[in-house]
């Protein structure tokens, strides 16, 4: 129901835990974290879909905590389960939601990071948890468009002054 409402209005690509058991490595995660095709000016029209979800936002002043992270943490009354939108709007993250992969899920279309686009998040991420997911995830799917992820990995070096691009190597 969560993913139909907010889909409706706005293109959504489920990523994190979520989208790497699309990938075969099952795993516990603990949360859902949703990708909107939405810069942060659209933050009250989300804020007002969480409220007729009856979520409840887990940062006392949500407005200036999208606007510093790009994140809205929320929490589904009713099952307890963490939900972190993430508002986008580069061309990167454009262009990721229209490669996500559609899986259906009670008849509901639900679109997963493409398996390079996760790659480049969890890469991008960079906490030991991410990068064990791409371990994994490389080890199981060994069929992916290296070219695209490491373009994209160098831009995101050059606009960050990180190594993403090393760290790819490295696990591969």
């Amino acid at each position: 129901m969560l993913l139909l409402c907010v889909k409706i209005i706005f293109p959504t690509l489920s990523l994190g835990g979520q989208a790497v058991l699309k990938y075969g490595i099952p795993r516990l995660t603990q949360d859902i974290d949703i990708t909107l095709g939405i810069g942060v000016e659209k933050f009250f029209k989300m804020r007002k879909i969480i409220k007729s979800l009856n979520f409840s936002i887990l940062v006392p002043d949500p407005e200036k905590f999208v606007k510093e992270t790009m994140v809205l943490p929320v929490k589904d009354r009713d099952t307890g389960i963490r939900i972190d939108f993430i508002f986008s709007f580069s061309l990167y993250e454009k262009q990721a939601i229209s490669r996500g992969v559609a899986v259906n899920i009670n008849n509901v279309e639900v679109k997963f990071a493409s398996l390079e686009d996760l790659i480049i998040h969890k890469i991008i991420a960079g906490r030991p948890r991410d990068i064990e997911d791409v371990k994994s995830i490389l080890t199981i799917n060994p069929d992916f468009d290296r070219l695209y992820i490491e373009n994209w990995l160098e831009k995101f070096d050059e606009s960050l002054s990180e190594n993403y691009i090393k760290t790819f190597q490295d696990l591969i």
